[in-house]
């Protein structure tokens, strides 16, 4: 399996103050993501990815963020044999100190 590559909450954070915009996948189940998710981030469903592997771009790098980092890390392993390129934010929301909006 090959290595995942991942992004702290720091480095995007600072992404984010630079005014990049990264593809950022919030995978939480909707009931999650109620008490706040990353702006700019989108939300896709883990359960869900495989059917919506139309809306992702292989020329993009997606990061994948959950509540811990193990779910997104699952999901960057399969989309990465899926030809995606991808990175999995550690710890994931649980780490998270910048700022959140609600969906």
């Amino acid at each position: 399996m090959n290595k995942v590559e991942t992004i702290t909450p720091e480095e995007l954070q600072k992404k984010l103050e630079a005014g990049e915009k990264p593809e950022m996948v919030d995978v939480r189940e909707h009931d999650e993501v109620e008490s706040g998710m990353i702006p700019g981030a989108k939300h896709v469903p883990m359960g869900e990815i495989p059917e919506r592997l139309n809306e992702f771009d292989k020329d993009k790098e997606y990061i994948f963020i959950c509540r811990s980092s193990a779910r997104s890390g699952n999901v960057c392993h399969y989309m990465n044999e899926q030809g995606f390129k991808v990175r999995n934010m550690v710890g994931g929301m649980m780490s998270w100190g910048g700022e959140t909006k609600r969906p």
